[in-house]
């Protein structure tokens, strides 16, 4: 049988990335953890050796850490996105019917590509990632997003697999005792919120669902039942997502460093997230018609709220300015001084094509068509030079307003491939 996807997933791809330019850190222990050094979020295979969870919360592993050795880093988030941009454009480069489902997931259409022996196929890319990015991946093939996603699984846990996996290919008894081993939890669309229900129909692995009717699976859990089960069957419910598909939103947020109260410091911070956001767009060629703010106090506090500013526009935009200080002024009139702000996240959504813009009912003059186009040509030249010699290399000083906002990152490695300041330097 002709697997028509392939998966590549980054074996854990936070603490790869940190290998990566500290290769003394091969076989010890290493996680990465979240903003404001939180939890930890990515672990070395001998980190979890040591029964380390993912989520662990730092402050009660801290004596932990010491009396094993283990090396933790700040997350350097900067540095595993301009890893995984590589890694797209190397995947790029084999097949164009690419889906990018994850900063260290994406999917490939092998339907076009004329392979004879997959696992050679699989086993020929990883190795050129290896060598040309330097990250270790695992490989899944099949028929079907789902089956793929298991084939990874099964290829990053069984060192016989050599990182590779084509479960099409396979007799169905192997196929089967694969799927007998997966625990029901680990496939991919059930998780935590479905297992319990599914445990309770005594379905417990992979094997289990797959054997289920569709029809009862539709009947507990709809139509995402359904798929999940045809799926595991081999039967294809969700197509490739085409590499470059038009968004419906961009999200950044960020967990202060601290909380606080001055409003100085949220519209601070508000910039930075409108100008993260607003780049998005423009790398997209995109345009917002509707922004948002959300400014969280504390969940784990007394008292939580929650403060929600909406920012609309005649004309779509994808100006960092026009959009911070619409944000802003809408912050202000609302803004508490009595609260202690604990997150900030800006939304940007309503998104048109820039090529297929809707103008207002009355349209748009020549002069404003030519104040969006210079905007456009400024913003573009700002993005530019960002590019070229690193992010904030030229910003809004609304940003600089305050640093009191930013997550903590104690432990950060340098920005060795986004900062010139900070590049490698051998002695």
């Amino acid at each position: 049988m002709k697997p028509f996807l392939a998966l590549l997933d980054c074996n854990n791809f936070f603490v790869s990335c940190e290998r990566l330019f500290r290769p003394d850190l091969t076989c010890r222990p290493v996680v990465v953890l979240s903003s404001n050094d939180g939890c930890v979020v990515s672990r070395s295979d001998e980190a979890k050796a040591l029964g380390i969870p993912m989520g662990a919360p730092l402050f009660q592993y801290r004596r932990f850490f010491r009396e094993h050795e283990v090396v933790q880093f700040s997350g350097n988030f900067e540095l595993y996105g301009d890893i995984s941009q590589r890694i797209t454009r190397l995947l790029s480069s084999i097949t164009p019917q690419i889906e990018v489902y994850s900063v260290d997931e994406s999917f490939l259409d092998l339907s076009q590509l004329n392979i004879s022996d997959y696992n050679a196929w699989g086993r020929a890319v990883r190795g050129r990632l290896l060598q040309e990015v330097g990250i270790p991946v695992s490989i899944g093939l099949a028929t079907t997003k789902t089956l793929a996603k298991l084939g990874t699984e099964v290829a990053k846990r069984d060192p016989r697999s050599g990182g590779v996996l084509d479960l099409a290919n396979l007799s169905p008894p192997e196929r089967e005792t694969h799927l007998a081993r997966m625990p029901v939890g680990d496939v991919w669309g059930v998780g935590r919120r479905l297992s319990p229900q599914l445990r309770a129909e005594g379905v417990y692995t992979a094997l289990d669902l797959s054997r289920m009717r569709a029809r009862l699976a539709q009947q507990l859990f709809g139509i995402h039942g359904r798929q999940m089960v045809c799926e595991l069957n081999g039967i294809r419910c969700h197509q490739l997502e085409p590499f470059g598909r038009v968004r419906q939103s961009v999200m950044h947020g960020r967990q202060f460093g601290e909380d606080t109260s001055q409003f100085a410091v949220i519209e601070a911070a508000v910039a930075n997230l409108t100008a993260r956001a607003a780049a998005r767009l423009r790398t997209e060629q995109l345009l917002a018609r509707t922004a948002v703010v959300y400014l969280d106090t504390n969940r784990h506090k007394p008292g939580y709220r929650r403060l929600q500013c909406t920012a609309g526009f005649d004309v779509p935009t994808a100006d960092t300015g026009i959009i911070a200080s619409r944000l802003v002024e809408a912050l202000e009139a609302a803004f508490n001084p009595h609260l202690g702000y604990h997150k900030a996240n800006v939304l940007l959504c309503d998104l048109v094509s820039e090529q297929a813009l809707q103008t207002n009912l009355f349209g748009r003059g020549a002069s404003a068509s030519a104040g969006r186009d210079d905007s456009l040509s400024r913003l573009r030249a700002i993005d530019t030079i960002n590019g070229r010699y690193g992010p904030r290399t030229v910003h809004y000083a609304s940003e600089d307003l305050s640093a009191a906002w930013r997550p903590k990152r104690q432990s950060r490695s340098p920005h060795y491939t986004t900062c010139w300041e900070e590049l490698p330097v051998i002695g």
